[in-house]
């Protein structure tokens, strides 16, 4: 345990110099990877094999070099779920875990259908395939990459995916008035934006960026949920920390929605929209 502890400790400092603020976490996930074992075990390994520390150092030098932990080790943890994530698809973030918990909250019909647009590696959908079992569950992404990924992370569900660009006039007009729960982590960062390495360098800019003022893909969306939600249906969009009032007006200006509400991630930063589609539920 000496010797892996010093490695440990080594490999927080150098990615601390790196400027890695989660230098400890990032140590002890990559050691706990490569030993196989979990972080919170790695007390108990009681031997290295003459492997380790070589694959150790390379990866270390990796993650110094910025490439993101989840690359490292090929899965994500989002909600209940733990995703196979990696080049060409967007690593899912705890920001929205707001909006699978608000989501999940929510009283639906005892089958309901549920889409997840932009998913991506299948984050929102698979969680909440997971928190519903009897739903139906699309998960709609554009990305061929993604939806490799996705592919993945929905064996041992009944989640359905369809692959389709959201900004499409007319999209699946079968979902018309008839899904009860529509969420969306679209892309919505500014054009303009600055992004710290992982994701400037790492995330598919096409997952990333919303147009100059973040806005394109959401404004595609909600005009999508004011089409597919049934009367009652719900409807959630991750944004911007700086789009917010924007978004509410948006949902707002269409008339079609009733208790349009922002609401916050787990740090307290505007992070999503909420809101419920007029009309009787079904």
């Amino acid at each position: 345990m000496t010797v892996l502890r010093r490695a440990i400790d080594s490999a927080a400092a150098q990615l601390a110099e790196a400027g890695i603020d989660s230098a400890r976490f990032d140590a002890e996930e990559l050691a706990a990877h490569l030993t196989g074992t979990d972080r919170g075990r790695l007390s108990l390994v009681d031997s290295i094999d003459d492997e380790f520390l070589p694959q150790y150092r390379d990866v270390v030098a990796a993650r110094s070099r910025r490439v993101p932990l989840q690359h490292l080790i090929g899965t994500a943890s989002f909600g209940p779920v733990l995703l196979h994530v990696g080049p060409g698809v967007f690593i899912p973030r705890p920001e929205t875990e707001s909006l699978f918990a608000w989501a999940s909250a929510q009283p639906l019909a005892t089958r309901p259908l549920i889409v997840d647009v932009c998913t991506g590696s299948g984050a929102l959908a698979v969680a909440l395939a997971r928190h519903r079992p009897s739903a139906r569950v699309i998960g709609i992404d554009d990305s061929e990459a993604a939806l490799e990924y996705a592919r993945r992370n929905i064996e041992g569900t009944e989640v359905e995916l369809v692959r389709a660009d959201v900004t499409t006039p007319n999209l699946l007009p079968e979902l018309d008035a008839r899904v009860d729960l529509l969420v969306a982590n679209p892309p919505y960062v500014p054009d303009s934006v600055v992004l710290e390495p992982e994701v400037a360098q790492h995330d598919p800019p096409h997952a990333v960026f919303g147009g100059p003022d973040g806005m394109t893909v959401i404004t595609a969306v909600v005009n999508l949920a004011g089409r597919w939600l049934g009367g009652g249906g719900l409807f959630a969009i991750e944004h911007d920390d700086t789009t917010s009032a924007r978004t509410v007006e948006l949902v707002e200006s269409t008339g079609l929605f009733d208790d349009v509400r922002a609401r916050q991630d787990l740090t307290g930063r505007p992070r999503f929209v909420t809101a419920r589609r007029r009309g009787s539920g079904g």
